[in-house]
């Protein structure tokens, strides 16, 4: 098993947002074309794992459906770009397709099940925020049911928290229709109200875990995102605590009480919280200055221990860190993501390797939506949690 990280120490990579690439001395990877490294990391999306290949099942966070969203988002980007012969939307179509054929074998929302693992409810957010079919929004409404039951959570990942991205996704489609708007928007006040009605701390599985997945900043951002006007400032109590477990390392725990300073990453750790806080910190003016202080210390923790061994990705490893960073420091994580790099990691035995290598959370979608952002300058966001 290969140490949790490895030492940043070669000089930082300088390559703007240009094509132009300077190479610097002592640098492992040479900096990296953003265009051309997405182009590449596609390429092997669908080479390496093809629709067909994809374990069934993971919603948005792995599997088939997380790669036809990745594709299908890509594609508003890049309406252009052939890769294999094919456009960005003919490939979010084949993955999309795999996927409903196999619709039989999906157990569907339940009860504590009902995130944005969910492939169902997956499948009808998507389906309805690309053909604005009223009905697919209807349907994904009405499961609102097994959100709000008692028995069901509130964190991002299987909770009531990931419903209210998939509402937002949908949204944007129904601004022009009144009636659908005005269902989607009850429904994401029912879910809201229900999570703020439940007993505090937030749990998951009986543990009070505070990062972006199963904890308190996720359900935070997920709620603050939806209608910040309405209910940032009740929140702000919230943050403000969760502000004040962040160990001096700049690292928060996993979960409270606090345990061994260990994993930074965005499930767990400082990596989630910043990116979280940089997506809300607008909406807590009065926690201008604790929110400013815990981010800088927060890349801090991220710049020493972020470059991690696990494969390249969002959820658990460099890409995800990255985004937690200034634009340099997030230009010379990705050099240690390219499929070169990735390749030398695991023949010298540093690389764990993903156990959902095309996932948008843990794999190669995951790594394309980075090199995304590096070549569009977008906003450091994590796609599937906080780019709505």
């Amino acid at each position: 098993m290969p140490p949790r990280y490895f030492k940043n120490d070669a000089p930082l990579a300088r390559r703007g947002r240009s094509a132009t690439c300077q190479k610097v001395k002592a640098l492992l990877t040479p900096c990296a074309d953003p265009r051309r490294q997405l182009e590449a990391s596609l390429t092997r999306l669908v080479n390496d794992n093809p629709p067909a290949k994809c374990a069934l099942g993971g919603g948005l966070f792995h599997g088939p459906v997380s790669v036809a969203y990745t594709f299908l988002v890509l594609q508003q980007l890049y309406p252009d770009l052939v890769i294999e012969d094919h456009g960005l939307g003919t490939w979010s179509s084949a993955y999309l397709k795999y996927a409903q054929d196999h619709i039989q074998s999906y157990p569907g929302p339940r009860i504590g099940k009902c995130g944005i693992m969910d492939d169902i409810m997956c499948l009808l957010a998507i389906g309805a925020a690309s053909s604005k079919d009223k009905d697919m929004a209807a349907n994904l409404c009405d499961y609102s049911a097994e959100v709000l039951d008692p028995g069901s959570e509130n964190e991002f990942l299987y909770g009531r928290a990931g419903y209210l991205y998939l509402l937002r996704l949908i949204k944007a489609s129904f601004m022009d229709d009144p009636e659908t708007l005005q269902l989607i928007t009850d429904t994401q006040e029912d879910v809201i109200d229900a999570i703020l009605d439940s007993p505090r701390p937030w749990k998951w599985h009986g543990k009070v875990y505070i990062g972006a997945i199963h904890g308190a900043i996720g359900i935070i951002t997920q709620i603050v995102l939806t209608n910040p006007k309405k209910y940032a400032e009740k929140l702000e109590a919230e943050l403000a605590v969760l502000l004040t477990y962040q160990y001096e390392s700049g690292n928060f725990p996993s979960s409270v009480p606090p345990e061994r300073d260990r994993l930074v990453q965005v499930c767990h750790g400082a990596p989630g919280v910043v990116i979280s806080l940089e997506s809300i910190r607008e909406y807590f003016p009065t926690l201008k200055e604790k929110i400013e202080k815990a981010i800088a210390k927060g890349r801090e923790c991220i710049l020493e221990r972020g470059l991690l061994t696990k494969e390249p990705c969002l959820c658990h490893g460099i890409n995800g860190n990255a985004l937690a960073l200034p634009d340099a420091e997030f230009d010379h994580f990705l050099t240690y993501t390219t499929g070169h790099e990735i390749k030398s990691m695991e023949k010298d035995g540093m690389l764990e390797k993903s156990s959902a290598p095309e996932s948008l959370f843990g794999g190669e979608a995951g790594r394309a939506w980075t090199w995304a952002v590096a070549d569009k300058g977008l906003d450091k966001r994590i796609l599937g949690y906080n780019d709505l």
